[in-house]
């Protein structure tokens, strides 16, 4: 695997304490998730490392592996109040795939620097040669900062 991580950036003509508040949230990840996979969450918002909520998910909308609806469980593995909210993800596959999600905040000219990540360069031994990596395209990264640019303008203050 040459590439073990795509990002991508996005101004959004918002504040990054509005954008923090609505990615801290489970449902938050729900709405502006552009996969489909994500169906549905559960918990609390998220307010620092080692906080959790669960996702359901249903992997049909890919239409890549059968895997049907399962829940994942979503820990947060850094925090930094309105500039950096990364995670990974734990469910019923043993061992845990070890990939993390992540967005960094940055305030600009025009509200915020928004850049998402994904990065599975700490993946379990186990999966590499798999082909099953990276589980996501960059392409549906860039798109989730669309629906979060159109998510955050749409909601007030």
């Amino acid at each position: 695997m040459a590439t073990e991580r795509f990002e991508v950036e996005r101004q959004i003509a918002a504040p990054p304490a509005k954008i923090f508040a609505l990615l801290c949230t489970p449902e938050g990840h729900v709405a502006i998730d552009s996969s489909g996979m994500l169906q549905s969450a559960e918990g609390t918002p998220v307010t620092g490392v080692g906080d959790s909520f669960v996702v359901h998910m249903d992997r049909e909308s890919l239409n890549d592996y059968p895997l049907g609806k399962y829940d994942v469980t979503v820990t947060i593995t850094r925090f930094e109040t309105d500039a950096l909210l990364e995670w990974t993800i734990s469910g019923a596959i043993d061992p845990p795939l070890r990939h993390l999600y992540g967005y960094r905040l940055a305030p600009s000219e025009i509200g915020t620097a928004v850049t998402s990540y994904y990065d599975w360069s700490q993946i379990d031994e186990a999966y590499r040669g798999s082909g099953i990596f990276p589980v996501i395209p960059e392409a549906a990264l860039r798109a989730t900062l669309g629906i979060l640019a159109r998510t955050v303008a749409s909601t007030r203050a």
